[in-house]
This record gives C-alpha cells, sequence and structure tokens, in this order.
C-alpha cells in the first residue's frame, strides 16, 4: 500500500511518489513528490531521514529532511 498523507487544510489525501531524474549537468538525482492518486512509482514507506511537511499556505504536503 502507498504511504499517505491526509492534509489539514483540504482533507484530500495524497500519496508519495519518487523517480530518478537527468540533470543539466548529466548528473542523475532522485526526487520525491506528492500526488493525488496511486501510480506505479509510489512508495510504500516514508524515505529515512525524511519526515513530511505542510505548505500553510496551499495545503500541499513536502518531504523535507529531518532536523538534528
Amino acid at each position: 500500500m502507498a504511504y499517505s498523507v491526509k492534509s489539514k487544510k483540504s482533507a484530500k489525501t495524497y500519496y508519495l511518489h519518487t523517480k530518478e531524474v537527468e540533470l543539466a549537468g548529466g548528473r542523475k538525482q532522485r526526487i520525491y513528490y506528492f500526488a493525488g492518486k496511486a501510480e506505479k512509482n509510489a512508495l510504500d514507506e516514508l524515505p529515512a531521514g525524511y519526515e513530511v511537511m505542510e505548505n500553510s499556505r496551499t495545503g500541499l504536503p513536502m518531504l523535507r529532511k529531518k532536523k538534528k
């Protein structure tokens, strides 16, 4: 089952996804994003060292690295 969070502002459910992207210099980087539907690249759990926060203005969930 895909990892999901419910927005406190809009009460919508969002699912965590990931994909590899290639940057302009040719370097590859993994990105994480939330979407309204669980697709094939959805993650089952939160990546280690990250936490979910909600944008107070838009209500959209975002990942950020945990503070030490």
